[in-house]
Order: C-alpha cells, then structure tokens, then sequence
C-alpha cells in the first residue's frame, strides 16, 4: 500500500472504494445529455473543490490531487488521471481550497499550504524584490502570526477560502484572517497587495462559523451576540475534522432598527488618500500565465478535461439617469483570454424568442429598465449586468468582468484603469438624490423602502450588527419571550450541538447585488445583511458573482447575478436574498455556488437524495431544431448562444445514478458531486435518520408559524381560554419552541454528519452523545401536552383557531403528516401528539444501523443501548397520552363543581369506584364513598366533601382474608388509618396493584411490576399536617416509616419555628438542630444538640434569644447535668459564665461562677440558682475567701486572706461583712482576736485583744490551724461529678460503674460511626483516627506486658478525638480547669486546691478505663509478662519481669500536657518569693568564670575538664574560659522547661546525669562509681550553668505529681539531688 501512494496517480491501479466516489461535469452541457466524469481512486475522496479551470482532491490519509489547467506549472491535467501533491506528502491535509487560479491546503495541525497565481498576494508569498514573481508552483507554507500579542503566536487555522484575488483563514479562536488585494479582504488598509495574512479587525470578538469567497466579494457566517443582560464571550471550543463550527449555544437577539439613520454605502469614509494610491499592478497590465506561442483559443488537454477558458466580452452600459445626470463608468480588465468558451463561438442567434421578451425578463432581474448596447463579441455570462464602476472603486487591480473590444469581437490591448476618486464621489452624490428622491440608484426596488432600507440604514457599515463587542449600548426593548425560550433550550440542549442563531456578513464587490445589501454598492469591511438575521442560516456559498445561504429549514436564499437563472427565481430585486422557488416537498440540505449556476442537494421522496441544478445549460439536438426559426428573428442585443435557462431549479436525472451524495461543490463552468454506496444499508440508514430529522424540523417550524405562534400573539386569547388553560397553553408553546430549537440542531448536525460520513464515528451521532437532552426535552412536551388536554384546552383552542385563522384554515391541512385521520376540521390534538411518533423512529434506525456491526463491537452496544432508551421512552409517553385522554374523558363524563376543584392539570386519574366496588369498611346502610385513585392522591368523595390524601405519604398493607369473607386493604397515613372493603377478590387485587403501582411511581420508581404490598415502607416525602397535636400546621421534608415522620427530616411551622434533624417513630430523636421564635425579644432561640421522645435531651448548644448560651445538658427540654452558660456579648449590664451542675434547669450542686464584670470568681456548691453552701472566692485585686454560703450571702464561719497575707478567720453576715467573733492576723505575725464588724473594704469595728508574739515565743499551732488554708473547700473528689457521670452516661451507664460493658462497647461504636456519616467535613486526620478507634483492644482478658502498649496506645486515639466518649471528657476537663484557674482565678492560695483537681481527675478516669478494659490491675498493682515471652523492664519498675500500672503513669500524660499552663502558672506564683532569691544569686554566680566557679563550689581539681571541642576542633580551657565545661550535660538540664509530665522531667535529670557520667570518664581511670561528696558539687554547677528560670516551680510539681512507685527508686535519689541544689543555691550567700 505505501509503495502504491508513492507512485503518481496515473500509474495506480484504481480499485474504486465504496465511499467517497467522485462525479465531475460540466454545467453548460444540455440536462438530458450530460456526460459523468468518474475519479478512480484507490482511496475514498473526503473533499473536491473546483476553481476556474482547476479542481483539488482530498483522499483519505491526507493525500492531495490536482487537475485541470495548471497554469502556474504549464500543464494540462486530464481530470482522469489527476497528479499527486508529493510536497504535502506527510502533512496530514485535511481540507482544501480552490480559488479562480490558486490553491490552498490546511494541515491537521492548523498550518496553510498555498500555491497557484500569485500576482494579487493571494498565496501569501512575500515579494522577492523582483515584479515577475507571480506564480508560485509548489505548495509553500503561509505563516498566520497574531502579532497583537507579546511575544507573537503562530495562529492556528481550521477552515480556508479561496477567491480570485483574495484568500481567507478561519482561525480556532474564530477569528478572520486574509491576504491578497482587493475590498473583499475587509481590512482597513490602502496598500495591496497585502502579502501576509491580517486580521479583519472588523470581526474581532464574533465568533466567526464560516467563510465563503466569491470571485471579488466575501461571506461569513457569524454567530450572533448573546443577549445585553448576558454578553459574555465564551472561551473557543476545539473542533475536529467532521465536526461542525457550530460547536456552542448563543442565544437569539432581536434588535431595534433606525429608520432614519444614514449610512455611508462604501463602508468607510472616503479620505484623499486613494487619489495618489497606486501599486505595481496597477501599472502595468497583467502577465499571461499560459506560452506565448501557445494559441488564445486552445489548450493542452482541452480534450481530455471539459473546462472552458476564461474569455471576456465587451460590455458597455450606462447608468440610469438619476435627476438628469448621467455617469458612464466602464471597466476593463486585463485577464489573458487563454480557453474560450466553447459554447460561446460565432452563432449570433438568440436564446429568447424576441428582444421583447428579452427586456421584459432583464426588467424582473434588475428592477428597472436598462439602456442596452450592442454586444458584437464573445462575453462573460456571469458579468452581462456589470453596468456600474463599484467593483474599480476599492479594488488595487482592474476589473476581470468586463472586457473593451472592437466591433470585430477580438480584444484590444490589455490596460488597467487606477480608482478614480472622483467617480466614487459621483456614486454617492446620485445615491443621496436617489435617496432624497425617494427613487432607486441600484436594482432595489423603491417599494420595499419601509423594509429593505431600513434594514440597510441600521447596518451602519463599520460597525457590527447589534453594535461594537468591545462598546455595545443596552437595548431599550426586553428580548421577547420566544427569543428567551430558544436561548434556554439551546443552553439545555448542550454545548455539543450547531447553535441555530446566526447572522450573514458580506463585504467586497457589489455591482451584482451579491452583498445582499439592497444595492450594488461595494463595502470595504464586513456587514452584516439584515434579513438573514433570524433566519437560522447554516451555510453559506459564494459564486462569482452570486451568492447562496442555506438555513436550518432547508430553504436556499440567493441574491446576486442572475443572468443565467443560478438564483433560482426571479424575484425583484436580487439584490436583497430572496428565496429559491422549489418545488413542494423538496428539503435542500447542502448548496454549492459556480460561475454562473447552483447545485443543490435535496431530500426527495425516496431516501435517496437529489440534485437540483439552476443556472445556464445547452438545449437538447431536438430542441435545438425546433426553436431554429426562432433564433434567427432575434435581435442584436440578444445573446449569442445556444443557451437556455429555467425559471426554478431543474431536477438532474443522473444523481440516482450517483448513489447516495453527501456534499456537492461547484466552481468555474463545472460541477462535482461526492457519493458513497450504500453498503450492509449502514448508508441508507443514515440518509433515512438524517433526512426525516430535516422534514420533522420543517414540519415543526411551520406548525410553529402557522399555529402556534398566531395563537399566541391572539390578543383575545385570554378570555377564550381561559386563565389556567392560558398559562398550560403558554408551556405548551415554550416546550414546544425548545423541542423545536433541539431538533432544528439535530438535523444540522446530521447533515454535518453525511458531509464527512467516511470519517465520522457512529458512536458520535447526537442521537447517542445527547440522549439526556432528548429524553428530558421529549419528556417535558409531552407533560406540557398532557396538561393542556387533562384541562380541555384543546376544545377552547379549536374555537381561538377558527377565530384567528379564519378562512386560513386550508393552511393546517398542510400541516398533517399521511398518517393523520383528517376529516373536515384539522384534529389539533392528534397534530401536537404527532412529534412523540419520532422517537419510534429514532429506535428504528439505531437497530438498523446497529445491524451492521458485529455483536461484541463498542459499535454495536452503543447503539443497542440508545435504541433500548429511546424505544423505551416511547412506549412510556405513548402511556402517557393514553393517561391523559382516559383522564380527560373521566372529567369531561364528571363534569361539575364538586369535581372541579379536583382537576389539576398534571393530574392523572387511574381508577374509581363509581360501580361501588370499593367502599369504607363499617359504613352506614345509606351512606355515599367514591374513591378515586389519581396518580398522585387518593380521593375520598362522600356527597360534597373531600377528602385528599398524597400518594406520598400513603402507605398500603393488604388484610388477610378472615372468616367474615372481607376482602380488605388498610389504608395509612400519616394522620389517619382506614380500611377499604372490596366487592370481589378481584376488585381487591385490581385496587391493590393500582396502589402500590401509583404509589411506587409517585416515589420515583418505575410503577410497573409493583406486587401487593412491596411499596416502599420507608421513603422520603413531603407533608403538611393539619390535626392537633405539637405538629399542627408543620410543614415537613423529610423521611417517613409506615405512615410516621422516621429518619432524617425538617419541620417548618407557620410561626417561624423549624427542626432540622432526626426523627424517630413521629418525634424529635436524636440530633437536630431547631429555631423557635421568642415574640416577647423579637429574636429566635436556636439550639443544637440532641433530642429524645420530641424534647430537648442529651448534649447540646442553646442559643437564647437574649444573648445567652449554654453549651451542656439537658433532660426533657431542661438544663441537666453538666453544663456552661455565659452571657454573651449582646449582655449589657453584666458579663459572667457558669460552668457546672445543673437540676431541672436550675443551678444545684458544685459549680464555678465567673463575674467577669465585677471580677470575682466563685467555686463552690449551689441550690437553686443560688450560692449555698461550702465555697472559696476570689478577686482580682488577690482577695481570697472560703467558707460558707446562704442564700447567696456569706454566712457563717469563713476564712478571708488579702493579698498581703493579712487574715481573718471569723463569722460572716453577707458578702465581704464580717459580724462576730473572729480572730484577725496580720502579716508582720501580730494578732487581733475579739468581736469584729463592718464591711471589710470600708473598715472593721473591733472589741478585742491585740498580741505582738516575742521573737523567741514558739509557734501558736491552734491559732495556725484557724488560718489553715482548704478548710472549707468542697472536696476534690465532689467537684465534677456531673461531668463524669455524662461520660458514664454516653457509655450507657446510670451511674459510675453500673452497666453491661458490652453495651459501652457498643455505644462507643455507634458514636464513631454516626460522626463518619454525618460528619462529611471532617479532616483526612480525623478520618484516620476515627478508623483507627474502630479497632478495639481485647478488653476481656488478663491484660499482660503483651497487650498492655495496645490499651495505652487506643487511649491516646480516644483521647485526641472529642467524638469519643473519653475525648469529650478529656476536652470537657481542660475546659472545666481553665475556667476555674484562669483569669482571676490565678490565685497562689488556689495551689493545693488545683493540684488535688488533678489527681480526682485521674482517680475518676482510671476507674473509667478499669471498666472498659477490666484486665487491668488496680492503682499500683503489677503487671506480669505472658508466660512464653521473655520478661522487659520498665522505667517505672524496681521489679525485673513486671509493670506496675499507676493511673498517674497511664493517665497524666493524656491529662497534664493540657492543664500544664495554668497549673504552672499557680506553681510559680506560690513559689515567687523564693524564685527571686534563687535568681538572684543565679545572676551573681554565673559572672564567674568556670574554673572559679568549680572551685567556689568545692569541686575536685580532678573532674576539671582540660579541653572543650567547639566545631569538632579541641580547645584548651584555661582560667578565663566561662560556660566550656559540661557544656552537654547544661543542655540537656535546660530541656526541662520543655516537658509537661513529672515522668518526662524525670528523664531529663537522669539523662543529665548521664551526659556528666560520660564527661567525666575520661579523666579518669577504671571503673568509677559515684560519691554524693563528689557529685553534689558538680551537679550544682551544671544547675547554676543551666540558668533555669522558675526551678523552683518545676521542682514543686515533680514533687506533688510523680508517681509514688518511682519516689524511691534511682530517678527519685537524682530528684533529691536536683531539689537539694535548688535550695542550696537559694541560702547561698557569700562566695
């Protein structure tokens, strides 16, 4: 195969292909008998394009074929054996471009190939210094750079077009870039030729779609702008080869137009600048392309290839007379005349039977009388009416239309004539007066001026249709809403899909009217034509001097020349695009543009397509002889030839030879078709689907316009109707018009489809790539009809219809497909039903196409899978509609005002007991029942009454049958229960399956093979409660259990009150979160936390309305238990927190009170919101009070110390009042005892004995004890007790200890499982951790040395995670501690109290883990190792083999490392005044140098270090060196302020003395054992060295919170060491 596509084209053996089969003829030929070129290929042809005299070929793999006249090469190729491309050989071309004599190629990867004539830029090719390089004769590449950006990018191109003299590019941002001369580039530029591609800056910021060249004129089909509320330009899409450019969804935008505003008809302003324009080529006249000796009237291959040169004729004629001037404006044209037409010879007789006839037709095409010349030589056919001088007004090169000759019919001398100013000043000046005149200057007709010149008025040249993308001002008007349907539909239907909105811009030439404008003026930039705005135009192609647009309803608009009828009517004027007059029946899909004819590409009656040709054509040889006479009586001024045209396109026989054509292309004199065969009916099927798609969309289209849409706009349609059906009638449009828009799309693509159909993938058909859209939009008409009919619209509809329509009724009977029963008045119902036929029809072809290919192939499954989904939603809209007539039928046989207040328009009725086959169980002898059974309720009519109940929330349950012989069905809901009694078995089963059916379809499922009884007993639905009861008028949302509120759900009430949360068996359980409005503050309470039996129980979060919050407990709707409650910041009197017990929503039993305002802090117990009982006080100003209260008072005997040690232990009468006997001690040791009163702030009245002890006098130790601190305080042990006893309770405990472990267990594991669920914010920590917890240790056996790490490891977890029980309380004892000893409660008299805190909490909590894991020992007891492992020592064990187990060992590190800030804050407190003499002499030792220090200290010369190392480099101490000695062991000591547990503090110490051990070695010789005489000295200078600050604080802690089991062992002999020098260095005092 490679060595075959190496070789040239004519020495391979053709093996024709089954696609891509290329048909070329000529277009002059006679109709009967033309003659088929036939291209054999050893690859299917992709692409055929056709210029002048040559023609391009695209095979499948990228290869590129030329034919014809070659004239940049000199050759003559027979289109037979068509000459391989070698130098685009490997660029993967996938598309190519033909233009009047030079070729483009386009690259998969975006890169431009150009070559052919270049004398006018048009290849792109820079000048080369030299005028004669005007050819260019292997394809170069053509660089497209964006050099607006920074740096410069290479462009990316994905479509191009070629002209005459100008080439366009299309780049993958949509954008537009030319090259070349001419006004059809539409730049802003005066010098041409332009060399290198430019942007038409006219188009920046519009998506441009497609481009099309003409000879010297240009079209773009553009994507219309987004709506002004919404203009937001969407990013560019990639496309694919195959895929059409219409590749996003734009929305539809209707703009006013001005009536009177002016235009200038050129485009631009006329500047001085084009009088002195001249260029090379304007110079001197064009270069032959052809040998001179070769001859003007032959050339090589004429034979073999039908292509006919380019010879001009001489035309001259004048201008109409505008107000007496008149301007005679003549054109020459310097083209070489080098291939005659060879039907263009020397016969002189006339093709018209008489000059009048002649005139009367040139009058119909132009508008308006012609003053006419004799034409004695040969012409162009395409240029006769090329009468005025627009096309030399912008042009850089002479006109090629028209040609000056001599009466003998032989050319002059060629010459060229430059833009002449002033002859466009003469334009413009009859254009005005024409336009004051109200008369016509161009083949406008002057009637349409309300129309057409309005139209060209508002298309200001130069700016863009709805105004500049850049500056665009709002529309005064709203879009219709037609207009917002469509754009909603076409949003719906995806982004996949061609988008429908669309507009036509046209620039360059305009002598023939093919800008479409309304004039045959010339536009030098892109406009856009007005009345193809809105026409939903989908190609457009561009002759030479004529042009076609093909819209999505398979119209063909054409304006331009039509000389030879290649417009297809002969409508006036042709300067405006007028439809194409066609046959009935016929949908045109695919349109080319030639020279001077048209090829269309229609469906016919049979799937097979046909072509359509209009333009000229040769008579037949019989023909001919009869029409001889006729000839010779026509004048001169008829053309010479034997030629003829139609009036409307002629059908051409031979294309059902062809096979089945997917694209046509036109260019020069000839036409060429491309065809595939219809192999397996793959094809066919594809024909089929495509081309029923186009007439759906038609018939669509004209249902719209005929019916729908006058029906709409009926200005009485309101009262005719009626309100609801108005509204139904107005959905039932709009569902329409998105159906409508989504099919309209369907079919374009389709047709993009068949132009690529060899490469395109079946599995990329709309059909399986967009089912949702269809099946959502399908669905959505249906239920929009169904309505309409269920409310008896259509009856009133008929009556607007006959009202609107009037004697227009004959219009609707086109409307009616074969398979419609029409009889007298059109049936509108089976009309609007009709659309839902086509989806049978989509199912038909996907398993015809499907039946191509093989079973297992991804082919196959896919569309097997789209026929099963489109077939089954046929089958349930057919269900559908035959619901909707059943119900329509029962209403209108039911007809009344009890009934009527049941219709509803999306509801379906599906049975009733009218023959009283279904009846209330235990219902009175005369009493009336009627159920009927809708689709989405149950209806119970007794006499005028009603009674509804939702399908949701019904739940059905057959009886068994008994001995009474009931045949029962027991009806629940969620207010009510009844049973229902049928007549029969039958009956019975029959309403049984009827519920269960509706009620599963109602919940989503598919209705359809529900057996009694199996209907969802759980579900999720919607319900608005209206019996007494707490719900009463509650709206809820949410989860149901057989007929109760169950699950997850929110309840609204009328009055703002809201639950959000779960529920349980119809009540609040669980957690939910609720809002409940206070009308009294005019603010809502909210609350979050748990609920039990519809109250408030279990942890929560309340949020008062006040500004309150409590974060704790609760026990049927009142504070319970532990709880925190804080006055918020919207408080404004006082601001304070309370953390502690709670009982029945009162404060009873021990709690801290924090008056932040006055700035107390009270902790102790209380009784009903008030302080009483034992209790200490504190102050911020250090004021410190325990004893007892009453009442809230302080009452009784207390103790009360101020911060400067003064203290006063007596009887209390209210806060800070003493009254009664008392003793008073001063701080210098002096005694006041006797009576005492007053308030101690303002001043005491004392009765007494004051006592100055002597200074040798002992101790008073009664008098000590009365100032003995901790005398009243609540006892540790009773503090928290509430907190403990929720965790007991969340491990499903009554009290400490009294429970099953199991069901601990399990709670434990219900816990972590709801916050995975529930909690979907949680950390990938978090997550982890929760796992992790799912993995519990063994807790029923002996705990050993084995599993004794697992315990301490799943209590670390627990710990961290506050989800956990044991992490709540952990969380909650930090919060507990913080508020008590924080603030104002860092009191140092508060030491003892917190220190003994701290062990209750580990006391608490061991008994805690003891109950989960009962194989642990008691407090102290051993742990023995398993008795096949070998035994381990532990740090907190004097014993080899064992573990002694503590719960300071177990618990304080998961404890302290929390509590340590304010503990040790009241540590260095209590330890401050010491702390300063320890610092001081600190401060004074450490100036001395080492060795000093050693001395000082009494330390041996022989632990003296010699050397230090500093960088791993030995340096000799000498006197002076400080801080060079045991530097190891200083810094290891200095890690105990980073440690939070006495174990880890321990560690340091013995870790220094390590270090020191190990300095010390080396000094000295054998084994070394340490002495206290030796050590004492040397440790104290590594602790002055180590300059801890708060020593002392440390040293207390350890002592009070170290494990007894280690307080005799080696680390408690290095605690003393270290104690020892703390107190040594404190008495220090001379050096």
């Amino acid at each position: 195969m490679e060595n075959r596509e190496e070789r040239p084209a004519y020495e391979q053996v053709p093996t024709p292909p089954e696609r891509g089969l290329l048909h070329i003829w000529q277009s002059a030929g006679p109709i009967e008998e033309l003659s088929l070129g036939r291209v054999l290929l050893s690859r299917p042809v992709l692409q055929v394009t056709l210029g002048e005299h040559h023609g391009l070929l695209l095979t499948q793999g990228g290869q590129v074929y030329s034919f014809g006249e070659l004239l940049w090469r000199d050759l003559s190729i027979p289109l037979s054996a068509p000459v391989l491309e070698e130098s685009l050989l490997g660029k993967s071309v996938v598309r190519v471009a033909a233009g009047g004599f030079h070729c483009g190629a386009l690259s998969e990867q975006g890169n431009v190939y150009m070559w052919g004539e270049n004398t006018a830029g048009q290849c792109g090719q820079t000048e080369k210094g030299t005028v004669t390089n005007i050819t260019v004769s292997e394809p170069c590449l053509v660089s497209v750079v964006d050099s607006e950006v920074v740096p410069p990018v290479v462009v990316r191109v994905m479509d191009l077009a070629c002209g005459r003299e100008h080439s366009l590019a299309l780049s993958s941002q949509n954008e537009l870039w030319a090259w070349g001369s001419g006004c059809q580039l539409g730049l802003v530029t005066n010098n041409f030729p332009v060399w290198r591609p430019q942007k038409v800056e006219h188009l920046a910021g519009r998506h441009v779609i497609q481009v099309a060249c003409g000879a010297y004129h240009s079209l773009a089909l553009v994507r219309s702008l987004l709506p002004q509320n919404n203009n937001t330009l969407r990013p560019p899409e990639k496309k694919e080869r195959g895929q059409s450019p219409h590749s996003s969804v734009t929305e539809r935008e209707e703009s006013l137009t001005a009536d009177d505003a002016h235009y200038c008809p050129l485009g631009v302003e006329l500047s001085e600048v084009l009088i002195g324009e001249t260029t090379p080529r304007r110079r001197g006249p064009r270069r032959r392309l052809h040998p001179v000796g070769r001859s003007a009237g032959s050339s090589p291959g004429s034979g073999s290839f039908p292509y006919s040169g380019d010879g001009k004729s001489s035309t001259a004629q004048k201008l109409p007379e505008l107000d007496g001037h008149a301007d005679h404006l003549t054109q020459t044209d310097g083209r070489p005349v080098s291939h005659p037409l060879p039907c263009w010879g020397a016969n002189k007789n006339s093709a018209f039977p008489d000059e009048m006839e002649l005139q009367n037709i040139l009058q119909k095409l132009s508008g308006h009388s012609l003053e006419t010349q004799h034409i004695n030589g040969p012409g162009d056919t395409d240029s006769l009416s090329s009468h005025t001088s627009d096309d030399s007004c912008v042009s850089s090169t002479p006109s090629t239309d028209l040609l000056i000759s001599s009466n003998s019919g032989v050319s002059g001398p060629y010459s060229s004539s430059p833009v002449c100013l002033e002859e466009v000043r003469l334009c413009l000046e009859a254009e005005k007066k024409g336009l004051q005149g109200q008369k016509s200057s161009s083949l406008t007709n002057i009637h349409q001026k309300g129309k057409t010149a309005g139209n060209r008025r508002c298309s200001l040249p130069g700016t863009p249709t709805h105004g500049s993308p850049r500056r665009r001002r709002p529309c005064p008007c709203k879009p219709s809403s037609a207009s917002r349907t469509q754009a909603a539909a076409s949003e719906d239907a995806g982004d996949g899909l061609p988008s429908l909105e669309t507009e036509v811009w046209s620039w360059g030439r305009g002598s023939e009217g093919q800008l479409g404008h309304g004039d045959q003026l010339a536009r030098l930039q892109p406009l856009c034509i007005k009345s193809l705005t809105g026409e939903e135009v989908i190609k457009v192609s561009a002759g030479s001097h004529h042009s076609l647009a093909l819209s999505a309803q398979c119209t063909v608009y054409s304006w331009g020349s039509n000389m030879c009828g290649q417009l297809g009517h002969v409508n006036s004027p042709v300067t405006v695009p007028q439809q194409a007059k066609l046959s009935d029946g016929l949908r045109i899909w695919d349109v080319s543009a030639g020279q001077s004819h048209s090829l269309l590409l229609a469906d016919g009656d049979c799937v097979q397509p046909i072509l359509l040709y209009c333009g000229q054509h040769q008579e037949s040889l019989s023909a001919r002889r009869e029409t001889s006479h006729q000839s010779q009586r026509s004048c001169q001024r008829s053309p010479s030839r034997a030629e003829i045209y139609s009036v409307r396109p002629t059908l051409l026989p031979l294309c059902m030879e062809m096979g089945y054509i997917s694209s046509v292309s036109c260019g020069g004199q000839s036409c060429a078709v491309l065809a595939d065969q219809n192999v397996m009916g793959f094809i066919s099927a594809i024909h089929e689907l495509a081309s029923r798609e186009r007439h759906f969309y038609c018939w669509l289209s004209n249902t719209r316009k005929l019916l729908l849409t006058p029906l709409r706009n009926r200005e009485g349609a309101c009262p005719t109707l009626g309100e609801p059906c108005t509204h139904l009638f107005f959905s039932l449009c709009e569902s329409f018009v998105r159906l409508s828009i989504l099919i309209g799309r369907h079919a374009t693509s389709l047709s993009y489809f068949l132009h690529d159909v060899q490469g395109a993938d079946v599995k990329s058909l709309p059909l399986l790539t967009h089912t949702d859209d269809f099946l959502v939009i399908y669905k959505e008409y249906c239920f929009a009809l169904g309505n309409f009919h269920v409310m008896g619209g259509f009856q009133s509809l008929h009556k607007l219809s006959l009202e609107v329509l009037g004697s227009q009724q004959s219009l609707l009977a086109r409307l009616c497909v074969p398979d419609q029963s029409v009889s007298g008045d059109t049936d509108l119902v089976s009309l609007l039903y009709w659309p839902l036929q086509q989806l049978h029809q989509y199912s038909r072809v996907l398993l015809k196409l499907g039946s191509c290919y093989d079973v297992l192939t991804e082919e196959y499954q896919c569309l097997h899978q789209g026929c099963r989904h489109y077939e089954s939603l046929s089958l349930s809209l057919l269900r559908r509609k035959k619901e909707a007539e059943t119900t329509f039928l029962f209403w209108k046989s039911h007809s009344g005002k009890n009934t009527e207040v049941l219709r509803l328009p999306q509801r379906r009725v599906v049975c009733e007991s009218s023959n009283r086959s279904l009846t209330l169980q235990k219902a009175g002898r005369f009493s009336n029942h009627w159920f009927i059974l809708f689709n989405d309720a149950l209806v119970h009519t007794q006499f005028s009454t009603h009674h509804v109940y939702p399908l949701t929330c019904l739940w059905v349950k057959p009886v068994t049958e008994d001995t009474r012989g009931l045949y029962a069905i027991k009806i629940t809901c969620p207010e009510e229960s009844f049973t229902l009694v049928a007549s029969t078995p039958q009956e019975k089963n029959k309403w049984l399956r009827s519920l269960n059916q509706a009620v599963d379809q109602v919940l989503g499922g598919g209705g359809q093979g529900s057996s009694p009884g199996v209907t969802a007993i759980s579900r999720t639905a919607t319900y608005t409660f209206t019996g007494e009861g707490s719900f009463k008028d509650a709206h809820y949302t949410g989860g149901w259990l057989a007929g109760r509120v169950h699950g997850r759900g929110t309840m609204k009430w009328p009055d703002g009150q809201t639950y959000t949360g779960n529920f349980k068996n119809g009540l609040e359980d669980g957690y939910g979160e609720s809002v409940m409005p206070n009308k009294v503050l005019n603010k809502p309470d909210g609350y979050q936390g748990q609920w039990r039996d519809g109250k408030i129980q279990g942890f929560g979060k309340y949020k008062y309305a006040s500004g309150q919050v409590y974060e704790g407990c609760f026990y049927e709707g009142q504070r319970q238990g532990y709880g925190m409650l804080s006055s918020g910041k919207q408080a404004r009197t006082s601001s304070s927190v309370f953390i502690g017990q709670w009982v029945q929503d009162r404060k009873t039993g021990y709690g801290v009170y924090d008056d932040i305002t006055r700035g107390e802090k009270y902790m102790g117990m209380w009784l009903d919101d008030q302080r009483n009982g034992q209790a200490v006080v504190v102050t911020q100003y250090g004021m410190y009070y325990e004893g007892t209260f009453k009442e809230n008072k302080m009452i009784g005997p207390g103790l009360l110390v101020s911060d400067d040690d003064t203290a006063f232990h007596g009887e209390f009468a209210d806060d800070w009042t003493v009254n009664g006997k008392g003793v008073l001690s001063l701080a210098n040791g002096d005694c006041l005892e006797g009576l005492f009163g007053g308030e101690w702030s303002t001043g005491l009245k004392v009765v007494g004995t004051y006592t100055k002890p002597a200074a040798d006098e002992p101790d008073n130790k009664e008098r000590n004890s009365l100032f003995r601190l901790g005398q009243y305080l609540v006892p540790s042990a009773q503090r928290w007790g509430c907190v403990f006893t929720e965790c007991w309770s969340r491990l499903g405990c009554a009290a400490a200890g009294r429970g099953e472990r199991t069901i601990a267990w399990e709670n434990i594991a219900v816990t972590i499982t709801t916050a995975q669920r529930h909690s979907p914010n949680l950390s990938r920590s978090q997550s982890k951790a929760l796992e992790s917890l799912e993995f519990i240790p063994q807790q029923g056996e002996a705990v050993t040395t084995a599993n004794f790490d697992n315990i301490r490891r799943y209590l670390i977890k627990a710990c961290e995670t506050p989800i956990h029980p044991l992490g709540w309380l952990v969380e909650t004892l930090i919060t507990v501690y913080r508020m008590t000893y924080v603030g104002v409660g860092s009191n140092r008299r508060l030491l003892r109290q917190a220190v003994q805190e701290v062990q209750a909490y580990l006391t608490h909590f061991f008994s805690l883990v003891r109950f989960l894991f009962p194989g642990l020992p008691d407090d102290g007891c051993i742990i023995p190792d398993p008795p096949a492992s070998p035994s381990k020592s532990r740090h907190n064990s004097n014993t080899e083999g064992v573990v002694v187990v503590s719960c300071s060992s177990l618990l304080l590190p998961l404890l302290l490392p929390r509590l340590y800030p304010p503990l040790f804050t009241l540590y260095s407190l209590q330890e401050e005044p010491e702390e300063a003499q320890y610092w001081e002499r600190i401060i004074r030792l450490n100036k001395q140098p080492d060795q000093s220090l050693l001395s000082f200290l009494g330390v041996q010369e022989k632990f003296w270090p010699v050397w230090m190392s500093i960088l791993g480099e030995k340096k000799q101490i000498v006197s002076s060196s400080k801080d060079a000695c045991f530097v190891s062991a200083v810094e290891t000591l200095q890690q105990i302020s980073t440690t939070f547990t006495p174990s880890d503090k321990l560690l340091v110490i013995q870790k220094t003395f390590e270090e020191l051990t190990q300095e010390v070695k080396p000094m000295l010789e054998g084994n070394f054992l340490w002495c206290m005489d030796d050590l004492l000295p040397l440790f104290l200078y590594v602790v002055l060295r180590a300059r801890i600050r708060n020593l002392g604080a440390e040293v207390s802690l350890i002592e009070d919170l170290m494990d007894p089991n280690v307080q005799h062992g080696e680390m408690g002999l290095m605690f003393t060491t270290l104690k020892a020098c703390y107190i040594q260095i404190q008495h220090e005092s001379t050096l």
